[in-house]
């Protein structure tokens, strides 16, 4: 019964915490690891046909779904 209790408060406050970042416009979710400037770059190597996905991903440390996400965005297809 206590831990319930206890679980309770926290999910309060969690809320609580969501709604004032909310309102403040602090809740971003996940930041993207890359910047606008620094997408372009994996993608121009992979556009000149001389790299593969991987050897982008790698130079740049940034996995291979990242590269392709990228290409999928650039092209407007989603998979979703």
């Amino acid at each position: 019964m206590i831990v319930e209790f206890e679980a309770g408060l926290t999910h309060t406050r969690a809320r609580k915490g969501l709604a004032v970042a909310k309102v403040e416009d602090r809740l971003r979710g996940i930041m993207p690891k890359l910047s606008a400037s620094q997408r372009r770059r994996p993608l121009e190597l992979h556009d000149k046909g001389e790299h593969t996905p991987a050897e982008p991903a790698e130079l740049f440390t940034i996995s291979r779904t990242t590269v392709y996400r990228e290409l999928q965005r650039r092209s407007g297809k989603t998979t979703r």
